[in-house]
């Protein structure tokens, strides 16, 4: 997987379709030189020009050599103040005020197994993997500081992952202000990129763009990976398609504030850099301390988004989550915030959760309400937050009256949790103002009436673990949803003193780390969701420790469709929280049948939000039946092979998507039409990853080839009521 050419001083990772590879120059500088289809040569550095760039800056240890120009090279990780004007891979502030920063290599390490990250969540060799890592330290001659670039080599997956540590030196405190995780660069610029943008209600909606001469940003400095941007892109070539054309893909394990920007220079070459934000960002280090940069998922496709798509899936179903649930059979669920809000008692819970059961429900969710006493009872959103006791009068019998009774009907159960919130209306704001991020001398501004509490703060972190753990280890409860309903601003923590204050964002974050650790690693018999307002925490370091995330608050069918096609680009459907949801929708007023609902939220962890007490004996069996066509697929659903056949708000007039198992031996397939009655065109779905040899029985009837069903595809009739859904299971004779 990985070579050392001594002869070339080249380093070359080889998965089973890729190449990456690297060169040491005689005066010590790591030079990027290529990724993408496998290859065997050892150096391929002859594809650097050999011409002399006017006006730009030579290390002096070249002397006359004007051809070398760290400006024009392609950097591993990119130096600064030392002639190289692009995307920095690091700022610093050394002892003497100087920003310069030169790393030269200085030795490396090949070792079998993958590297972790000690404050760091990271992906893991699975049991039986041959995974191999390449460390290679970079230091710089005059200060003495130095980063480790960490290179993990997933060979069966197409997958390499990256991450950096710098190391102070010996020549006093250094102040870090940037550092990135990956920084990609290729000598051409014709590329596009496919990025995921959207807001609270509508996350991660594909836009394509292509890129021009300059310098191309996403990010967050909202304190969570957030609604508006997701930490990954795909850079690709501009005829590339879900079956065809260059595609690489770009991910950043982390859950806070980052970067990721793609440049243009004026050479017309591109550099792709990734890794935390650098607003607010500087953490001061001793003589001798380290600093983690997060990891970063790289992958290659010469065949389009799907295979992109297919690595990505396949890495996070088996790599980033250690939890049992991640490869079982789910629950479906049905939640009780649509029917109740903060309203309830023990009484209308178990009504409610006994007409679950005839949807098909297997666990009963107590969301949000169930907490909090007296005068800072929960009875609305004002109260009660960081309070995580039952309150006696919706609660009579406590949690594990309710527990015992949901237990008794066949039912698993559920709680809500929001551990990283507090209100001021609560026991724990009187006894502890100061545990919230607060700038002094200014009032907190407030979201929902929250505040965020400082887990940058140790005691703040061990409060949560040992509250929390006090309602888990009663062992009642089978899930927990992990909810976080708002961003981070009033960053200050009275924790640490003034000249560290722009270490908070990062250490916030790593204070979840530490309690997810806390709590969730602790509890390998709970299934854990994660959400934040929907899907505004959905990213790759957060599914090292949730299974499933839920996918966005807005559970409208056709919005849905958008949302969970641009996840699917880079996560897998057994990820997504789906679920269906009573019409009128409360957010669009559109309406929706119970299949084609039913088939929207099958594109994800299937469960219920709604009031089944409103609804029909008709409609309770109907969703039963949909509730039983999900479990007998579910298996195939998690761990198949994806396919985006059509695309929403494109074009197409049907969206479709596409389940098919590993050994091609069946597939299912879901179409969601538009109004296509007064149309003459004729439509046709095509079906992908099928043997092309092979025949397939189309839903137990038309027998058709594998070719035939790519090349000529299944036809989705006319005269049909806008918004029908079809669905088609494709069995191997």
């Amino acid at each position: 997987m990985i070579i050392f050419d001594q002869t070339h001083n080249t380093f070359t990772l080889n998965t089973k379709n890729t190449s990456y590879q690297m060169k040491v120059t005689e005066f010590g500088h790591l030079l990027h030189l290529y990724y993408g289809e496998k290859i065997t040569d050892r150096d391929v550095s002859y594809l650097i020009p050999n011409v002399i760039r006017s006006h730009e800056s030579n290390p002096s240890e070249v002397g006359a050599n004007r051809v070398y120009s760290l400006c024009a090279y392609p950097q591993e990780f990119s130096s600064n103040d030392a002639g190289d004007y692009r995307i920095s891979s690091i700022e610093v502030v050394n002892t003497d005020g100087s920003y310069a920063f030169v790393g030269k290599y200085r030795s490396h390490k090949i070792y079998k197994g993958k590297y972790r990250l000690s404050t760091l969540p990271t992906l893991f060799a699975a049991d039986n993997e041959d995974v191999e890592t390449l460390e290679i330290e970079l230091q710089d001659e005059v200060t003495g500081v130095s980063v480790t670039l960490y290179y993990g080599v997933f060979a069966e997956k197409d997958v390499i992952t990256r991450a950096v540590k710098l190391t102070n030196g010996d020549k006093g405190e250094l102040r870090l202000q940037k550092i990135m995780s990956a920084s990609v660069d290729f000598m051409t610029d014709d590329f596009d990129i496919l990025h995921f943008f959207g807001h609270h209600y509508y996350e991660r909606r594909p836009e394509r763009q292509h890129l021009n001469h300059g310098v191309f940003e996403i990010g967050s400095t909202r304190g969570s990976s957030g609604h508006f941007h997701n930490p990954f892109a795909v850079l690709c070539a501009p005829e590339a398609t879900e079956t065809n054309g260059d595609a690489y893909g770009f991910l950043l394990m982390y859950s806070g504030n980052f970067e990721l920007s793609a440049e243009v220079d004026g050479y017309s070459q591109t550099r792709v850099a990734l890794g935390i934000n650098h607003k607010q960002f500087e953490f001061k280090l001793a003589v001798g301390e380290s600093f983690e940069a997060p990891e970063a998922v790289l992958t290659y496709s010469k065949d389009g988004f799907s295979t992109l798509s297919h690595n990505f899936h396949n890495i996070f179903r088996n790599n980033a989550c250690d939890s049992k649930f991640v490869n079982s059979e789910r629950p479906v669920i049905l939640n009780s915030w649509e029917p109740f809000r903060f309203t309830f008692d023990e009484e209308k819970l178990l009504k409610t959760a006994e007409l679950g059961k005839r949807l098909g429900a297997d666990l009963f969710v107590l969301d949000d309400g169930w907490f909090g006493q007296g005068d800072f009872a929960r009875d609305h959103e004002k109260a009660g937050l960081g309070d995580w006791t039952e309150d006696p009068k919706k609660l009579p019998n406590g949690l594990k009256g309710l527990a015992d009774k949901l237990h008794a009907m066949g039912l698993k159960f559920g709680l809500w949790f929001e551990p990283e919130m507090v209100n001021e209306r609560s026991n724990l704001y009187k006894a502890h103002p100061d545990w919230c991020l607060k700038v002094p001398d200014r009032a907190p501004s407030r979201s929902r009436h929250q505040l965020c509490l400082d887990l940058s703060r140790p005691d703040v972190c061990e409060y949560l673990i040992s509250a929390i753990n006090a309602v888990l280890d009663q062992g009642i409860i089978d899930y927990v949803k992990w909810d976080y309903n708002r961003y981070v601003c009033d960053v200050y923590s009275t924790y640490y003193p003034q000249d560290r204050q722009g270490e908070i964002y990062h250490r916030y974050i790593l204070g979840l780390y530490r309690i997810l650790d806390g709590i969730v690693k602790t509890h390998p018999d709970i299934l854990f969701e994660g959400c934040s307002g929907g899907g505004g925490r959905f990213d790759g370091a957060m599914l090292c420790y949730h299974p499933q995330i839920w996918c966005s608050d807005n559970t409208d069918a056709q919005s849905r469709l958008t949302v969970q096609y641009g996840t699917s680009f880079a996560y897998p459907v057994s990820t997504m929280g789906a679920h269906v949801s009573a019409c009128p929708n409360k957010k669009t007023k559109r309406v929706f049948s119970w299949e084609t609902r039913a088939a929207v939220a099958m594109h994800g962890t299937f469960g219920y939000e709604l009031d089944p007490a409103k609804m029909t004996d008709e409609e309770l069996d109907a969703c039963f039946k949909q509730t039983e066509i999900y479990r007998k697929n579910q298996r195939l659903i998690f761990g198949g092979d994806y396919y985006r056949l059509s695309a929403p708000n494109d074009g197409d007039i049907f969206s479709a998507w596409e389940f098919v198992s590993k050994d091609k031996s069946n597939a299912l397939v879901f179409a969601v039409t538009e109004d296509i009655s007064i149309l003459d065109k004729n439509y046709y779905v095509h079906i992908k990853g099928l043997d092309p040899d092979r025949n397939y029985k189309v839903n137990g009837d038309l027998t058709l080839s594998g070719k035939a069903l790519d090349k000529i595809g299944l036809l989705i009739p006319h005269t049909v009521p806008p918004f029908s859904t079809f669905v088609f299971e494709l069995t191997a004779e």
